[in-house]
């Protein structure tokens, strides 16, 4: 076998691995770039002949990891992917909605470089994109095994991250004996709201496997929770509102379950949530669809639930609703994306609101470098949101027992139930965490390790 890393090692973002085995060809992820110079980087050529590509397998929803299928099938590709039915069903909403920002994104460069007398601005991909790879999927239970033919073999198991979201186990031969390669996808941590703990694997030749928390462990969730309730009191209490960059698929619903807890506890009053996103919107409703990936809590949650001890939720659909939002001077929650403050409504309410003292701004979830959310995290006096420099007087808080991904401890005991012992390629995390998690890896397991970077080839 050979396995190409495309995009994702040493970076959070832009996940691609690129594997040749027995003439087949395959991709695990297809994800877009984020951050600084992500706009040139998702425009690049991709590093293989998208035509050529047989199948691709999509570990779960998020950009990240699926964001350039529409710009895959814009350029030729025609083969199968593979993906859980709840992966599938997130991904119809989310493509549409990438593929709106880029249409909105080039109509606005193209205003924009017509005047200096430059060409127009083609988007990366349309809606029509989105439509023509829809059908190209081809959805997989969770845990059992399905054949590939010419000596390959795989199956989809639950990684606890977000609803549909799995881990790749994949078998091939192309020696006498047969090998296996496990790709982690985004790992959750046990205990994650609404969904099921994560699936522990037992034996692998090798392990593709994320580092987004390799070097930090998450506070316990029952703290993180304690400490949203402090920050929501604390803000209402001078007066202000509270402002929630989040991601509309897992951390929104994560939360508005959680919020719905503390309602149903007595912690908080009946208060006023409003979610200024279409797409999570849409997302949520998935979400109530999927039983079947629901923990026992959340099951029985959703079939007992009672409507007089939850939020106000108020859905905030058009531009013109969330515009009113700025009115609002105090007692409310809004929950906007994008989570890394890179684009969404949530750049809106940050331009309005962040200069005010009395309001708050509470990040549940990893800021990659260089984002806008990771500069208000870590202190900047004040930043560019849309073209205007904007004073941070806001109450910050960073919260991350919220976050969806495994911290250090949790990514450690993962890879605990390993009968035997796998080489791991270190990825999906910057360079800082990757090299912790590596060192403890070798340090209790004595595992090999490697750190691939981008564009790295290896024979298995």
């Amino acid at each position: 076998m050979k396995l190409k890393f495309v995009g994702g090692a040493s970076t959070v973002t832009g996940s691609c691995y690129y594997l040749e085995i027995n003439k087949l060809k395959i991709l695990v992820e297809c994800g877009m770039h984020q951050g600084n110079n992500s706009n040139e980087m998702n425009r690049n050529n991709f590093p293989f002949v998208p035509s050529e590509i047989d199948f691709i397998f999509v570990t779960h929803a998020h950009i990240d990891h699926s964001g350039l299928l529409p710009k895959l099938m814009k350029e030729g590709f025609k083969g199968t992917i593979f993906s859980t039915p709840a992966t599938r069903d997130l991904l119809e909403p989310m493509l549409y909605d990438s593929a709106s920002i880029q249409e909105s994104d080039a109509e606005w460069n193209t205003r924009k470089s017509m005047r200096s007398g430059l060409a127009p601005v083609e988007p990366l991909y349309t809606g029509e994109d989105v439509e023509n790879v829809l059908p190209q999927f081809d959805v997989k239970q969770y845990n059992k095994v399905f054949h590939l033919g010419s000596g390959v073999k795989y199956r989809f198991v639950d990684a606890g991250h977000i609803l549909g979201s799995a881990s790749l186990e994949l078998w091939f031969q192309d020696s006498e004996k047969e090998k296996k390669i496990i790709f982690s996808g985004d790992i959750g941590k046990k205990g994650n709201p609404i969904i099921k703990d994560p699936s522990m694997p037992d034996d692998a030749d090798y392990v593709i496997m994320e580092s987004t928390y390799g070097n930090r462990t998450h506070k316990p969730l029952k703290e993180s929770i304690d400490e949203l309730v402090a920050a929501i009191k604390m803000t209402f209490k001078k007066g202000g509102n509270v402002y929630i960059p989040s991601f509309a698929v897992g951390r929104t619903q994560d939360l508005l379950y959680i919020l719905n807890g503390l309602v149903r506890e007595g912690r908080l009053y009946r208060i006023d949530v409003y979610l200024d996103s279409p797409l999570a919107e849409e997302v949520t409703k998935i979400y109530v669809s999927h039983p079947e990936c629901f923990d026992e809590e959340a099951t029985k949650y959703f079939t007992t639930k009672n409507s007089d001890s939850t939020v106000r939720l108020h859905f905030v659909r058009t531009p013109e609703e969330s515009m009113k939002l700025n009115k609002l001077r105090s007692g409310c929650i809004v929950i906007a994306g994008s989570g890394m403050c890179e684009g969404g409504r949530i750049k809106h309410h940050l331009k309005h609101n962040l200069w005010r003292s009395e309001c708050s701004i509470i990040f549940v979830g990893y800021q990659a470098q260089n984002t806008l959310g990771r500069k208000i995290v870590d202190g900047a006096k004040s930043v560019s949101v849309l073209g205007e420099e904007v004073v941070v007087r806001s109450s910050v808080y960073t919260i991350n027992g919220f976050s969806a991904h495994a911290g250090q401890e949790e990514l450690i005991g993962w890879l605990s139930a390993f009968t035997n012992s796998p080489e791991i390629f270190l990825v999906h995390g910057e360079d800082e965490a990757a090299d912790k998690l590596g060192e403890l890896i070798q340090k209790q397991y004595g595992f090999k390790i490697h750190r691939p970077q981008n564009g790295d080839e290896v024979t298995l």
